[in-house]
C-alpha cells in the first residue's frame, strides 16, 4: 500500500508537460503494483471463488455422469463393487460347487444399483457448492489436489448416505440383486458344516457406491487443477490458468 501511495503521488508530480516523457513508465509501474496486490494475476477474490465453484460444478457433474453410465462402476476396477468381503468365504464356497455365474450375476446387480443411484448426488453437491463460504473456497484453493473432494466428503457424506440407501434398496430389488443374494445365501446355508452369515447388503452397497463416487470426483478435480483441456469454460481458464 505504501508503495502504491508513493507512485500515485509521483504521478501527480509528473503530470506536467515537462515530465511527459516519464508518463508511460510510471503508468506501467502503477499497473504492475496493483496487479501484485491482487495476487499477481489481476483476478479479484470474488472471481477466483466463482471460478472455483464453477470448477466444482463441472467436475462433480462429470464424475456423476461417468459412474451413472452403463458399466460406470462395473467396468471400472477402481470403483467396482465386489462381493462383500465380510462374507467372502461364502462366495468361495459357492464357486467351488459350480455357482460362478450366480455369484457374478449378483456382483453385477450391486454395481447396477450403484449406477442407478449416482444421479441423485448432483443436487446435494450443487447445494454444497452454493453454500460454500469465502473461507471454504480459500482453504480449497490453498489445499492439496483433492481438497475440494474432501470438502464434499465432510459436508455431504451423511446426507448422501441417507439419500442413497433407499435408492440402492429399490434399485437392488429392480435389478434382482436382493433376490439373487437370498438365493445364494440359501444355497450356501444348505452346504454341510457352514455357519450362516449376515451382512447389511443395502448398507454395504451404499457405502461402496459413495466411495467410488468420491474417488471419481477427486479425479475430475485433479484434471481441472492440472490439465488445461479440462477447463471447459472461459472462467475456468482464467482462474486455473493463473
Amino acid at each position: 500500500m505504501r508503495r502504491l501511495l508513493a507512485i500515485s503521488a509521483l504521478i501527480s508530480l509528473l503530470a506536467s508537460p515537462a515530465y511527459a516523457g516519464f508518463w508511460d513508465d510510471v503508468k506501467k509501474e502503477l499497473k504492475e503494483t496493483v496487479k501484485e496486490q491482487k495476487g499477481g494475476d489481476g483476478l479479484s477474490e470474488e472471481k477466483v471463488i466463482a471460478g472455483l465453484k464453477e470448477a466444482l460444478d463441472v467436475g462433480t457433474k462429470k464424475a456423476v455422469e461417468k459412474v451413472s453410465s452403463l458399466d460406470g462402476y462395473y467396468r471400472n476396477p477402481r470403483i467396482k463393487i465386489p462381493f462383500p468381503p465380510k462374507i467372502d468365504k461364502t462366495a468361495i464356497a459357492l464357486r467351488k460347487i459350480g455357482l460362478d455365474k450366480e455369484v457374478d450375476r449378483f456382483v453385477l446387480s450391486m454395481n447396477r444399483a450403484a449406477e442407478r443411484a449416482a444421479p441423485r448426488a448432483v443436487d446435494i453437491f450443487v447445494s454444497a457448492i452454493k453454500g460454500m463460504s469465502f473461507t471454504d473456497a480459500r482453504n480449497i484453493l490453498q489445499g492439496d489436489e483433492t481438497a475440494a473432494t474432501e470438502f464434499f466428503r465432510s459436508r455431504t457424506s451423511k446426507e448422501l448416505s441417507s439419500l442413497f440407501r433407499p435408492v440402492i434398496s429399490g434399485a437392488m430389488d429392480e435389478v434382482g440383486g436382493t433376490r439373487n443374494f437370498k438365493k445364494l445365501m440359501k444355497k450356501y446355508s444348505a452346504l454341510p458344516f457352514v455357519k450362516e452369515e449376515y451382512v447389511d447388503l443395502d448398507g454395504y452397497v451404499t457405502g461402496k457406491a459413495l466411495e467410488g463416487l468420491f474417488l471419481m470426483v477427486g479425479e475430475e478435480e485433479k484434471k481441472i487443477r492440472k490439465d488445461p483441456a479440462a477447463r471447459v469454460t472461459e472462467l475456468l481458464r482464467q482462474v486455473f490458468g493463473n
